[in-house]
């Protein structure tokens, strides 16, 4: 099974990349500082103690349920192969979702089902992907799956609509990738929060892990994240991410292309005709087909500053 992403490709970095969900204002300054001050020369704490401490602190939550992970990708092949080690058979995720859920159960030859009433492990992305809205799914059925995660990765990003509530997420697995958020997706650091009561599971889980999964510049970016004032940055970066997602909503429906709503500074949008990618991509501009994450003939965008917009709609207006 093919895993599509976006970002760099063959053909190197994309000078206009709308195809990737990182925080266009960043990166964050504080979290930047902090990764290129990381020491290299030596190996991380291989329990990650004063990480773990400061993330539990972070979340409000006991330390023993945080489980570090080198990303939220390698988390969910991890967490998929712990219920598949346990005995779980069967797997339900959303109608559109990100790849690697369907290629963590391929690999552990789960069934896909059609209800999470029905499974042994439920996949739920908050806000979700590609779409950046809401799971339609109610929480009642999803809570009924034997095993619930939430990824959250761009939970950080949301810009409308209230989070999940605290009990909903406490009774399921939760994915934390910052990176995006903070504009340093090259930074590779994320971890898991394990249900409340399951600190027994999430032992196991980490002794799944091999050793040392965070190098020492995720444990800075990690570590960084903790703090107030990479919380006030973030903050102060969704509010412009708000003005420059309603000027890129309205450039592309001036240019006829229809705009789905979104919570987050992403959304996808079908254009009036058939779109050539490779034609964009020449031109510098990279976008993010939806067909391999269950939306067909739409494309995602990441809310992107007043220049990658203008080389946006010169591309387009060059490319019909």
């Amino acid at each position: 099974m093919n895993r599509h992403h976006g970002g760099p490709d063959a053909a190197g970095v994309p000078r206009w990349d709308f195809s990737t969900n990182s925080n266009a204002c960043g990166p964050c300054p504080t979290a930047l500082a902090a990764v290129q001050a990381a020491d290299a020369t030596r190996y991380p704490d291989p329990a990650y103690t004063e990480l773990r401490t400061a993330l539990a602190q972070f979340h409000g939550v006991a330390e023993a349920r945080i489980v570090p992970g080198s990303s939220s990708s390698e988390l969910i092949a991890r967490l998929t192969a712990w219920v598949a080690r346990g005995g779980g058979r069967t797997v339900w995720l959303p109608t559109e979702a990100y790849g690697d859920y369907a290629h963590a159960a391929a690999q552990w030859r789960l069934t896909r089902v059609a209800t999470p009433t029905q499974a042994d492990l439920a996949w739920c992305c908050t806000p979700s992907s590609p779409r950046g809205v809401a799971e339609p799914t109610p929480w009642a059925d999803l809570r009924q799956a034997r095993v619930l995660a939430l990824d959250r990765a761009y939970e950080p990003l949301r810009l409308s609509e209230s989070p999940p509530s605290a009990a909903c997420c406490d009774d399921a697995w939760q994915l934390w990738s910052p990176n995006k958020a903070l504009g340093l997706t090259g930074v590779r650091g994320a971890y898991a929060i394990a249900p409340a009561g399951a600190t027994a599971q999430a032992a196991e889980l980490m002794d799944m892990a091999a050793s040392w999964p965070l190098g020492a510049h995720a444990v800075a970016q990690l570590t960084a994240w903790t703090r107030t004032d990479t919380q006030r940055w973030l903050h102060n970066s969704r509010a412009q991410l708000r003005v420059w997602k309603g000027e890129q909503i309205g450039m592309l429906q001036s240019l006829g292309w229809t705009c789905l709503p979104s919570n987050t500074p992403y959304f996808c949008a079908q254009a009036p005709h058939p779109i050539d990618g490779d034609a964009l991509r020449h031109h510098g501009v990279k976008l993010r087909p939806t067909h391999n994450m269950g939306l067909a003939a739409h494309w995602r965008l990441s809310v992107q500053p007043p220049p990658a917009q203008a080389a946006l709609h010169q591309a387009l207006l060059q490319h019909p």
